[in-house]
């Protein structure tokens, strides 16, 4: 991962920073729509006037609008920073895989050319455009939101918290045996495209017929490993939400919190499950994107000694 890391930031680290700068923007206005909630729900049940209500919700409304705009630009920044990464991915494999005649090894074989510059360039590239910004952005959504629910009821903020800790630990250990998977995936999909296109079709038939179904099978473990992390996840948010509402419910009739405070703090609740499950599937993508660009590094590398063994000039690294 660091390797990884590395080499994003020797490439695109003035990129990075200004998406960085706007992923803490968005982060810290997470939680002040939940202010605002709050102190219009318990106004409304103290006499509140319209005058207040108006100028609670218009704020409110702005708030809304000016993280929206500006998560809109973070997004555009995240796609321009992977496309250019894509076109760079592909420009090099392909320089790198026109061999000059007489060069020494074996170069890259059709098949697996194909898969890197269609699929796995795109794959790493768009990881790029999120690789900083994303954990950023949501961790920091969630940090906002939590530690909001926790100042105004800090018994409310442990159960939150007591719900993200489970979760985190379930997915670190399931994500190991995906990884396993996704490397055996695209290895047999590099194998079978190899064997299409070097091969007499009617001769290798049952062998690339035989990689599909190794290829298929690899998918269907991913489904079953990733589908059950997912129920579990689901589960704990669900017992999590009952879990506010009672404990909630139970300080508003001891005269210990408010109803404002409660609502708040479901709708805060319901706030992080989304960037909770959008930081669950980036380090997915983290684990599923850094097994292809160690497949991919480790080729080019191999290329890059072919080449100076030839004395061709190579054509330097890619990320």
């Amino acid at each position: 991962m660091l390797r990884l890391y590395k080499a994003i930031w020797r490439h695109t680290a003035r990129q990075q920073i200004t998406l960085l700068v706007l992923s803490i923007i968005v982060a810290g206005l997470a939680a002040v729509p939940l202010d605002y909630q709050k102190e219009i729900i318990n106004g409304l049940s103290n006499g509140m006037s319209y005058e207040e209500l108006l100028v609670l919700g218009t704020e409110m409304a702005g708030i809304i609008l000016l993280s929206l705009s500006i998560k809109w630009l973070l997004g555009y920044q995240s796609g321009i920073v992977g496309e250019l990464v894509i076109n760079r991915l592909r420009k090099v494999i392909y320089s790198d895989s026109v061999r000059p005649a007489g060069t020494p090894g074996d170069g890259i074989a059709k098949g697996t050319l194909s898969n890197l510059i269609s699929t796995e360039s795109e794959t790493i590239g768009k990881f790029v455009g999120n690789a900083v910004a994303e954990p950023v952005l949501q961790w920091g959504t969630m940090f906002s939101v939590i530690g909001y629910i926790a100042a105004t009821q800090p018994r409310l903020g442990l159960i939150v918290v007591a719900i993200v800790v489970p979760q985190a630990i379930l997915v670190l250990s399931t994500q190991y045996k995906i990884n396993k998977l996704v490397r055996e995936r695209v290895l047999l999909l590099r194998q079978s495209l190899n064997t299409i296109t070097n091969s007499q079709l009617e001769q290798m038939k049952q062998s690339v017929l035989e990689d599909f179904d190794a290829i298929y099978n690899a998918r269907r473990r991913i489904f079953i490993w990733k589908l059950s992390t997912k129920f579990i996840l689901s589960s704990l948010n669900g017992l999590g939400l009952v879990s506010v509402l009672v404990l909630g419910g139970w300080l508003v009739l001891e005269g210990k919190s408010d109803v404002g405070t409660i609502v708040a703090a479901t709708v805060g609740l319901n706030r992080i499950q989304q960037p909770w499950r959008l930081l669950v599937t980036f380090y997915r993508n983290l684990s599923a994107v850094q097994v292809q660009y160690e497949l991919m590094r480790n080729l080019l590398d191999r290329l890059e000694k072919e080449k100076d063994a030839g004395e061709a000039t190579p054509s330097g690294n890619v990320l």
